[in-house]
């Protein structure tokens, strides 16, 4: 009997950091939380593609897009990603995977579950 899947949707920040630095313990995550996929708002596509437009972050942004290639779409739009990924959490369930200090006390104030990086590693808080 295989595992139900665990949805960690990801911010931008969390997704540029995942495609561009080498991350010390992915493949043991699915070991560490259980079976995971890491989805993808529409919101934070559109993030992406306004970032290629930028000369600083372009780099970054266009790794980032064709790492996510074969990663779950989940359709979330609106202006405010944060607030679309706390409603969704709370709705459907799963973890996000962000960076974002304000953003995970908010997730952590809604009951919910972050993960992060910590010296290029992926780490659960709680």
């Amino acid at each position: 009997m295989q595992a139900s899947l665990v949805d960690v949707i990801c911010d931008t920040s969390f997704l540029i950091h995942l495609a561009t630095k080498r991350i010390k313990n992915l493949s043991q995550l699915d070991t560490e939380i259980g079976q995971i996929q890491f989805v993808v708002p529409t919101v934070v596509i559109n993030e992406l593609n306004k970032l290629l437009s930028n000369e600083a972050k372009k780099n970054n942004a266009s790794i980032t897009l064709q790492y996510i290639k074969k990663f779950k779409i989940i359709p979330l739009d609106g202006k405010f990603a944060d607030k679309e990924m706390i409603l969704y959490v709370k709705n459907n369930g799963g973890i996000i995977a962000t960076m974002d200090k304000d953003l995970k006390n908010k997730i952590k104030e809604n009951k919910g579950s972050v993960i992060s990086f910590s010296n290029d590693r992926i780490v659960l808080e709680n």
